[in-house]
């Protein structure tokens, strides 16, 4: 049985660079058991997929990885920096046993992190990813590759073009971007060179923001974390779109022409009613996480849709998709999954699946970017050290007066961060002033918990 996990966490392993668990140690320990684990025959070469963001911190891991999987007997396909969906959609495609990217989303520079793909280009189970953590605990030099076992180290040097390939056919055949002025930010991340180029090969005129990483300032005042950035150049350029992505390209944000922006909630009510209208959308069933709007919920219903909901995190957006069949799914946050194209959020396919809309019924983004009126909803974060109060009887009683207050008319969420010592606290309701009454209450009895 495999040990509770204790390394990975909500989006595989994450933290402070150079400091436990992103440390050169810890990732070499990974290559080498998960090297081991995905080695499932005797008769073949078995290989993985190796791909990063732009962070300075990448260059470490990437050689520490290298080194673990090299002793463990399985080849390295090196890509460079290109987004997470890419290195899952490589997998796939190089018929590669494992795939990595080494990236921490849409932190700062600062951290970095691990994500760990199957043959079959989905993030693994929690199951999985126990016994991986269980094998890093033992004692694994007497299964390490002999002399003439070890692995060996390529790069791939089309890998861009062939991720490029892949996000412009999901684009509607038929379809240009012509005429069509786009603001696109990549966070300094790892899509800024793959996202611009896709887009105006589709011809769209592209101004590139965000696209000049230097090691340091990825998701630094730019990407979907800092989509005000991208609202401002939009009303800049007199563009007709504004992408957002963050930094290893997962999620989403858009800006209409007015530079209003457009969450993941809308993205996903937009999407599935037209692919509702092109019989394209799977059992008329959504999939997003606890998270989104009311107003989501209520607006699919009145198109004969149903959300359902999971746990914060897009591998359990996948992970309900699979087991109903459902092929579109999302967070409020930009994560949008498109199962026909990706098996993981793809920020540039979900961005071309809006201007598809935009470009077939000739109407700008200020119009079929707004599919319903959102809830009034308050979201906080209370920092903490030590326990988590998450367990606290008085956070328990607060939760259930405010159940009580909000019934029938809203709800309240509360989640620890699978990232940082944080409460993330989250109500929404019809009434606006009761909103910020849940909430301010509870963040009070939280900080009052802490500091207990």
């Amino acid at each position: 049985m495999a040990t509770k996990r204790s390394l990975f966490g909500t989006d595989g392993i994450r933290g402070t660079a150079n400091t436990a668990p992103m440390t050169v140690e810890i990732a070499q320990r990974l290559g080498q058991a998960a090297g081991l684990y995905f080695m499932r025959s005797q008769n073949r070469r078995h290989s993985v997929v190796l791909g990063k963001d732009t962070r300075l911190s990448g260059y470490m891991l990437e050689c520490a990885l290298v080194a673990g999987f090299l002793s463990a007997g399985m080849d390295v396909i090196l890509v460079g920096p290109l987004p997470t969906p890419a290195i899952a959609m490589l997998t796939r495609s190089l018929r590669a046993d494992l795939g990595v990217m080494v990236s921490a989303s849409h932190n700062p520079f600062t951290d970095n992190g691990i994500k760990l793909f199957g043959p079959d280009g989905f993030k693994l189970s929690d199951e999985v990813e126990g016994e991986i953590e269980d094998l890093m605990s033992q004692d694994l030099s007497a299964r390490l590759a002999s002399p003439a076992q070890i692995g060996r180290a390529s790069r791939l040097t089309d890998a861009a073009g062939r991720y490029i390939e892949n996000a412009k056919a999901s684009f509607p055949r038929g379809l240009r971007l012509d005429g069509l002025k786009i603001v696109i930010d990549c966070a300094n991340g790892s899509a800024y060179r793959v996202a611009p180029t896709a887009l105006w090969e589709l011809g769209a005129e592209v101004i590139k923001i965000g696209c000049s990483p230097d090691g340091l300032n990825i998701n630094d005042g730019v990407g979907s974390t800092h989509p005000e950035t991208l609202c401002a150049a939009v009303r800049e350029h007199g563009a007709d779109f504004g992408i957002a992505l963050d930094g290893d390209a997962d999620r989403v944000l858009i800006a209409d022409e007015n530079g209003n922006l457009v969450d993941g909630d809308q993205i996903i009510g937009l999407i599935a009613a037209f692919w509702k209208q092109h019989d394209r959308l799977r059992g008329n069933t959504v999939v997003t996480t606890v998270m989104s709007n009311m107003g989501l919920e209520k607006a699919l219903a009145e198109n004969g849709l149903e959300l359902q909901r999971t746990a914060v995190g897009d591998r359990y957006v996948v992970e309900r998709m699979r087991e109903i069949g459902a092929n579109l799914g999302g967070e409020q946050s930009g994560h949008m999954v498109l199962s026909d194209y990706a098996t993981t959020g793809d920020g540039l396919i979900a961005a071309l699946q809006v201007l598809a809309v935009s470009v077939e019924t000739k109407r700008p983004a200020s119009e079929i970017c707004r599919f319903f009126t959102p809830y009034p909803q308050l979201l906080k974060n209370v920092r903490y050290s030590g326990t988590s109060p998450m367990s606290s009887p008085d956070l328990a009683a607060a939760k259930a007066w405010a159940d009580e207050r909000l019934a029938g008319s809203g709800r309240l969420v509360l989640r620890a961060s699978g990232t940082e010592p944080l409460i993330r606290v989250m109500a929404e309701a019809q009434d606006e002033a009761l909103v910020h009454e849940v909430v301010d209450h509870v963040c009070d009895v939280i900080r009052a918990i802490a500091h207990a």
